[in-house]
């Protein structure tokens, strides 16, 4: 169980460092990096292959430390908006993911899930924040922020990370499926 728990560790902490890295490469051309929502890609992975307590653990810490190292996201709202987002990413691909059956649809539909999950959250994360802040927050920027502006990473979402979760699956790398309740 031990072996498990530090095997989970090390691969969360590697999906942390590929999240603060893969910014930098979609990044060069600043429009087009933040539709593709680079960070989503490990958070979710992280999600599905360790769990729903470590996906958590890391879309919170992701986009505040990338932010806190590197100024991007901006911290204030965007960087915590994003950090209860990916968190909810997280948590619900992990969960759903370990509920649900081993079938490819299955990675699908926890993947829906939790994106919409977790553009719900970001959006009343930002109505909060705004309000906050004495900005305001409507529902024409959380349609742009969450739909519009995301289509290109909502497809490439949808389109890689079933393929990388099932062929991680495939080799043994899943640490998600093992019994217990060692997350």
């Amino acid at each position: 169980m031990n072996s498990l728990r530090i095997r989970k560790l090390i691969y969360a902490a590697l999906y942390l460092a590929i999240a603060m890295v893969l910014p930098f490469l979609t990044g060069q051309i600043p429009q087009i990096g933040a539709m593709l929502s680079p960070m989503h890609i490990p958070v979710l992975l992280c999600g599905f292959m360790c769990g729903w307590p470590w996906g958590l653990a890391v879309g919170f810490i992701a986009p505040l430390l990338r932010s806190v190292l590197f100024g991007m996201p901006v911290l204030f709202p965007a960087a915590v908006a994003m950090a209860f987002e990916l968190a909810v990413y997280g948590v619900m691909s992990g969960l759903l993911y370990r509920l649900l059956p081993r079938k490819p649809w299955a990675v699908y539909l926890a993947l829906i899930i939790a994106m919409i999950a977790g553009r719900v959250v970001w959006g009343a994360v930002r109505l909060v924040l705004a309000g906050l802040s004495g900005t305001s927050f409507t529902w024409a920027l959380f349609i742009a922020g969450a739909l519009t502006n995301a289509v290109p990473g909502i497809i490439l979402h949808l389109v890689l990370i079933p393929v990388l979760v099932i062929a991680m699956e495939r080799a043994g790398l899943s640490l998600n499926r093992h019994g217990g309740n060692s997350q």
